[in-house]
C-alpha cells in the first residue's frame, strides 16, 4: 500500500498536492512518500519478529541518503555492492556491523575500505575474490567475516535480466565448489572467517516457491558445513520479493515470512534479508510534464519532458508503470477530456525512449502533468546524463510538508570535472 491518492480531482503525496510540489521544483521530479517507506519497512521487519533477523536494505534500489537514513533510523542495515554505496550508507549513519557487501567485482581498494570500516561480512562471489579478501585482510592485520554466495540453480521465474540464481548467471559459486571453498578457507585462509551462507536468486519474484526451492538446497549446505566444523551463524536470503506494478499477485511479506520461518525452524541461525524494490518501489513516483501531443496515421504520441535517462526500466525490460493524471479533468477522467490510445515518449534520440506503448490514456494536453507510478526502485538510481540531460531532483514528502532531498542538476553540473584541451 502507498500514500499517493486523489483528493477531489487533485493527486496528492500524503498531505501535499503534486501540483504544489511541481510549482516549486519543476519537472521531471521524483517524489517519495516517507509514510510509505516506514510502512513497508515495518511490514517486512514484523514478518520476522519471532526469529533473530537483520534487514539490510539493498542500496542499489534507491541510494539517496535521506531514504537510507529513514531505514537506518528504524533499526535497519544495508546491503551494498560498491565502495560508493558504503560511503553513502556511512554518511547516512549506518552501523558498520549491519553492512553486508555483495557484488561480483569488488576492487581491492573497495575491499580495503570495507575492512577498515569493520563491516559484518562480505558475500563472496568467486574463489579468486575469496583469496583476494584474505590477502588484503592479512596486510591490514584484520579478520574478514565472509559468506559465500551459493548459486542453487533455481529458476526465479522473473525477467532474465534480473535472474541471478541459475548456473548460466554470473553470480555466485555452484554448490559443490562452494562447499570446497568453505573448507579451503577454514583450513588455509587465516584472515577470513566463514560465518554465513548467502543465497540470492533474483529480483521481482512474485511466487514463494522459488525461495522455498532455494532454501531446501541452502539448508543442506549449512548442514554439510557444520559437519565440517564450520560455524555458520548467518543465512543471507538476499532480496527479490516482487511488488505490484500492474496486475502481479505479489505475496505480502507476512506470507513470505511464514514460509521462511517454517522452513528454517531448528536451524539456530540469524536470518539476513536484502529487500530493495519491495521497500521503495511503490513509495516513489516520477512526475513529468506533457510537452506536445502528436497524431499519426498509425500512432498517437504524448511527448513528455522525462525520458529514458530518468527512468530506464521500460526501455531496458519493457516494464509497466501505471500512468495517472495529476489533475482529473472531471472525475472520472474519461467523462472530461476523453480517452486515447497512445505511446508516451520522451525527448531522447532513441526509439527505445518510451514509458508506455499503445496505452489507453486520458487525452493529455500540452502543459498537463502525469505521474509514473511505482518508480521508487531502480528509477533515479539508474538514471544518467544521456543526451546531456541534467538529472531530475528528488523530493521527500512527510505528512503536510515536503523537502528537496536532491537538487536538480544544472548545465554547469554536466561538465564538472571536464577540461578543454588547448
Amino acid at each position: 500500500m502507498h500514500f499517493f491518492t486523489y483528493k477531489g480531482n487533485k493527486f496528492y503525496a500524503e498531505g501535499v498536492s503534486i501540483e504544489k510540489i511541481v510549482k516549486e521544483v519543476g519537472t521531471p521530479c521524483y517524489i517519495y512518500s516517507h509514510k510509505t517507506l516506514i510502512r513497508h519497512y515495518h511490514a517486512f521487519d514484523e514478518a520476522f519478529a519471532s526469529v533473530p533477523h537483520l534487514i539490510c536494505y539493498s542500496v542499489k534500489a534507491n541510494s539517496n541518503i535521506a531514504i537510507l537514513k529513514t531505514f537506518i533510523n528504524e533499526g535497519g542495515g544495508v546491503d551494498i555492492v560498491s565502495g560508493g554505496e558504503l560511503y553513502r550508507a556511512l554518511k547516512a549513519g549506518v552501523n558498520p556491523k549491519k553492512v553486508v557487501y555483495s557484488g561480483v567485482g569488488k576492487r581491492a581498494d573497495e575491499i580495503e575500505y570495507a575492512l577498515k570500516t569493520g563491516i559484518l561480512m562480505f558475500n563472496v562471489e568467486s574463489p579468486e575474490e575469496l583469496r583476494a579478501i584474505d590477502r588484503i585482510a592479512k596486510r591490514l592485520k584484520k579478520k574478514a567475516g565472509i559468506a559465500i554466495r551459493v548459486n542453487p540453480d533455481v529458476d526465479p521465474k522473473t525477467h532474465p535480466y534480473i535472474s541471478t540464481g541459475l548456473k548460466k548467471n554470473k553470480f555466485g559459486i555452484e554448490t559443490s565448489r562452494a562447499i570446497q571453498e568453505y573448507v579451503y578457507a577454514k583450513n588455509n585462509l587465516k584472515n577470513v572467517i566463514p560465518i554465513g551462507v548467502d543465497c540470492h536468486i533474483g529480483s521481482q519474484i512474485t511466487q514463494i516457491s522459488p525461495f522455498a526451492d532455494a532454501l531446501k538446497k541452502t539448508k543442506q549446505i549449512i548442514s554439510t558445513l557444520r559437519n565440517e566444523g564450520i560455524d555458520i551463524k548467518y543465512l543471507d536470503m538476499g532480496g527479490g520479493l516482487g511488488i505490484t506494478y500492474k496486475d502481479e499477485d505479489a505475496p505480502h511479506p507476512s506470507k513470505y515470512g511464514k514460509a521462511v520461518i517454517d522452513a528454517t525452524k531448528g536451524l539456530n541461525i540469524t536470518l539476513i534479508f536484502e529487500p530493495g524494490r519491495i521497500m521503495v518501489g511503490n513509495a516513489g513516483i516520477l512526475v513529468t510534464k506533457v510537452l506536445y501531443t502528436k497524431q499519426g496515421t498509425e500512432k498517437n504520441f504524448v511527448i513528455v519532458d522525462a525520458a529514458m535517462n530518468d527512468l530506464a526500466r521500460p526501455s531496458l525490460y519493457g516494464s509497466y508503470h501505471a500512468i495517472k493524471p495529476v489533475t482529473h479533468p472531471t472525475p472520472p477522467f474519461n467523462k472530461g477530456g476523453g480517452e486515447i490510445i497512445a505511446d508516451v515518449v520522451g525527448p531522447v534520440c532513441e526509439s527505445g525512449d518510451f514509458f508506455a506503448k499503445d496505452r489507453p490514456l486520458p487525452a493529455f494536453k500540452s502543459g498537463e502533468l502525469m505521474a509514473l507510478m511505482s518508480a521508487g526502485a531502480y528509477g533515479f538510481s539508474m538514471s544518467s546524463n544521456y543526451n546531456s540531460r541534467p538529472r531530475a531532483c528528488e523530493v521527500m514528502v512527510k505528512g503536510n510538508k515536503f523537502s528537496i532531498i536532491r537538487e536538480r542538476e544544472s548545465y554547469k553540473d554536466l561538465i564538472k570535472g571536464e577540461k578543454r584541451l588547448k
